[in-house]
């Protein structure tokens, strides 16, 4: 589902994120202080602006309050990501991830109330864009633009149900998704026969185009026609 996301500090990190949902198809404001680096973003977000990210008239202005969520990328500036999170959180943005420098800078974010508290590097960014919202997935790998690998765990409703009656049962598909094995506790099972029914706990690899791994938990427990399930 798409949704308005503002990224508040464009260094390798927040960048990286900003592009990652841009091109996931999200509405991107990308803000920083810095305009080489704003100006690095256009063309990479909806809209990339030159702001205080500290500024609660700012952040007004730009119309934060109405957006779906907001990730504070700000990278080594303890201070300005605590001020910027405080003004989000207190602004109302229903969806607040922030990035933590260190422990106790994140212990400091999770007592604010932060939604998200995440230790990332600055090519962590496309991997939090892909999780971001689906709480079921734990790790993405990018392959190539706009085509990765995604670990998912295993929603309840799909609990007890056969990968072919979810739908994964047609190797050449519309929808271009692979499952390249099932994890059940410490045993993983490499191309997995579509009569393997899933079980509370299981995680899933998949293989596809962004977009597809993006919307696989939103499709809900119905079974979705021609959706892939084989080889490695």
């Amino acid at each position: 589902m798409k949704k308005q996301i503002a990224v508040l500090g464009l260094g390798r990190f927040g960048s990286s994120l900003a592009r990652s949902l841009y091109n996931l198809g999200h509405d991107v404001l990308a803000i920083d202080k810095d305009e080489t680096r704003v100006q690095n973003m256009v063309g990479m977000s909806t809209y990339a602006l030159t702001g205080d990210c500290t500024n609660d008239a700012v952040l007004k202005e730009l119309g934060i309050p109405d957006y779906d969520a907001a990730v504070v990328a700000i990278g080594s500036d303890v201070v300005s990501s605590i001020m910027a999170s405080v003004l989000l959180k207190t602004l109302g943005v229903p969806y607040v991830v922030s990035r933590a420098h260190n422990e106790l800078h994140g212990n400091t974010l999770d007592l604010i109330g932060v939604n998200k508290v995440v230790h990332a590097e600055a090519e962590m960014g496309n991997r939090l864009a892909h999780n971001m919202f689906n709480p079921n997935v734990e790790e993405y790998l990018e392959i190539t633009p706009n085509f990765g690998i995604s670990k998912l765990r295993v929603p309840d409703r799909f609990v007890g149900m056969s990968l072919k009656e979810l739908g994964f049962s047609s190797p050449r598909n519309k929808y271009g998704l692979v499952v390249l094995a099932i994890r059940r506790r410490r045993d993983v099972t490499l191309n997995p026969d579509t009569e393997d029914r899933l079980r509370s706990g299981d995680w899933l690899v998949l293989a596809g185009k962004d977009e597809m791994l993006d919307q696989l938990d939103a499709l809900g427990g119905q079974p979705v026609p021609s959706l892939a399930a084989a080889a490695t």
